[in-house]
C-alpha cells in the first residue's frame, strides 16, 4: 500500500531533554545536535524519508487527513543519541482516551488509532535511518574513563 499525499514541512525541533520522554533514554553528552539535524531534515532528510515512508505506509489518506488536522507532524522529536551513535526520536500519537476527549471528528474506531500511531511511529524510525545512513558525517569523540586499568 501507498499514501498519495504531499510531502509536509519538516518539523521544527524543541531544546528539550528527551529523557522527559516515556520512550526514550540518552546516557552521556547533552548535546544533541537539534539545529544540526534540524538543517539536515530541511535539506532534504525529511522529504527523503517521508516519500520512502509513504511508498510503504499502511496509513491511508483518511487517517493522514486526521494526522494533518492534528498537527502531529509537527510534535516529532529528533535527536543525537551520542552514546549509542545513532539518532533517537519521539514520535507523536494519539492519547488512549482519544474517545472520551473527542480527539477528533472523524477518529472513530481503535483501528484508526492504532494505525495512526504505528504509522508515526514508523516515519519517525525511517526518518531516523536516512538521517544516520544518508546524512549524518560526524562522529561521537569517545573518551575513556579516568579508572580503566593499565595493560601495558
Amino acid at each position: 500500500m501507498s499514501l498519495n499525499v504531499d510531502v509536509p514541512a519538516p518539523p521544527e525541533l524543541e531544546e528539550m531533554d528527551p529523557n522527559d520522554y516515556e520512550d526514550a533514554e540518552v546516557v552521556g553528552d547533552t548535546d544533541y545536535k537539534r539545529e544540526e539535524i534540524e538543517q539536515l531534515l530541511r535539506d532534504g532528510a525529511w522529504e527523503e524519508a517521508f516519500t520512502d515512508w509513504a511508498a510503504r505506509t499502511d496509513l491511508d489518506e483518511e487517517d493522514f487527513a486526521i494526522v494533518t488536522d492534528l498537527a502531529l507532524l509537527r510534535e516529532f522529536d529528533f535527536f543525537w543519541d551520542s552514546f549509542a551513535e545513532r539518532v533517537g526520536y519521539h514520535a507523536p500519537g494519539i492519547p488512549e482516551d482519544w474517545k472520551e476527549r473527542n480527539y477528533h471528528p472523524d477518529l472513530d474506531s481503535w483501528g484508526s488509532v492504532s494505525a495512526i500511531n504505528a504509522g508515526l511511529t514508523e516515519l519517525g524510525q525511517t526518518v531516523c535511518d536516512v538521517l544516520k545512513d544518508e546524512y549524518i558525517t560526524w562522529e561521537t569523540e569517545y573518551e575513556a574513563p579516568d579508572d580503566l586499568p593499565d595493560f601495558d
